[in-house]
């Protein structure tokens, strides 16, 4: 009996000692990830696990890389026009707006395949620069002219035969430069937010009629505003020549908006759009301001929320 209790004890502090051994953490998550050089970036979305993935402006080749590791490769080869703003969805699908080119692409995220194409306005007279996923429709802006193009998906997120244009009306007037760029949801789901770039202002768009507001900020700018993400009620927006991305509280309806902070980051050269994933933003450097040559070197850099 003592020997079987004695035996018992030793198994109990092994087991204790063996649960309190730390777990091994496994290497850090990079803070900046080399992309092709000469690849021009300009959109990135991020999936649930952790792949992310970015356009070229030079060809539209689709490159996806790893956030836990910086490893990356090319899964689709582009059109030779460009891949701007992109978003995933839960099918393993990738939305691509395709700036000059005037249309979109919906590509397969494991395959690399297009899965089909839409000719949304025409090419080199239009400017499809971004895309969000709203309520069982895929909305893409155009910089050039006063419209969202929208793709209505089926029954179990089925592709549709063409998309639709929206005309943008009310407060929105678009005038010289690039106007509607980045675009998002607002906080209660019932709108979209579109920020103007050469305004620097931020409207709220009736995704059923296109009819614009614009949203009070107080008398701040977002001049230069790209890339847009939402979290709850704080708005990210990349501002990308002036190298940083401005944080806004909203409300619930976005009529109003508060400028909290402003993030920079001595990496940032020309980052044009954003996504998050695990408490950090990342953001593609485009590069603007340097001529682009086939062995320009392109990096995203990772920053804190």
């Amino acid at each position: 009996m003592k020997l079987r209790i004695i035996a018992t004890a030793v198994a109990c502090v092994t087991l204790t000692v063996m649960s309190a051994a730390p777990a091994q953490a496994g290497p850090p998550r990079p803070d900046t990830i080399a992309l092709p050089n000469g690849w021009q970036p300009e959109g990135i979305a991020i999936d649930r696990d952790g792949q992310a993935y970015f356009g070229s402006r030079a060809t539209g080749s689709i490159y996806r890389a790893d956030l836990k590791t910086g490893q990356g490769t090319i899964i689709s080869q582009g059109p030779g026009t460009p891949s701007l703003g992109l978003k995933t969805d839960k099918r393993d699908r990738l939305f691509v707006a395709g700036g000059t080119g005037g249309d979109a692409r919906v590509i397969d995220t494991g395959t690399g395949a297009v899965l089909k194409s839409y000719q949304l306005a025409a090419a080199g007279a239009s400017f499809v620069n971004d895309v969000i996923l709203h309520r069982g429709a895929a909305y893409f802006t155009d910089s050039r002219n006063p419209a969202i193009y929208k793709l209505t998906l089926g029954r179990r997120g089925a592709l549709p035969e063409a998309a639709t244009a929206i005309p943008l009306t009310g407060a929105m007037q678009y005038t010289t430069g690039n106007n509607a760029n980045g675009i998002e949801v607002t906080p209660d789901r019932t709108g979209l937010l579109i920020v103007q770039s050469n305004t620097g202002k931020l409207f709220r768009a009736d995704p059923a009629s296109g009819v614009t507001t614009e949203v009070d900020l107080g008398g701040e700018t977002l001049v230069n505003g790209d890339g847009l993400l939402l979290r709850g009620t704080t708005l990210y927006v990349v501002q990308n020549r002036l190298n940083t991305v401005t944080v806004l509280t909203l409300d619930e309806a976005a009529t109003k908006g508060t400028v909290t902070k402003r993030i920079t980051d001595p990496r940032f050269d020309v980052p044009t759009t954003v996504a998050a994933w695990r408490g950090r933003l990342y953001l593609p450097n485009a590069r603007f301001t340097t001529t682009p040559t086939p062995e320009t070197p392109y990096t995203v850099v990772a920053v804190k929320k």
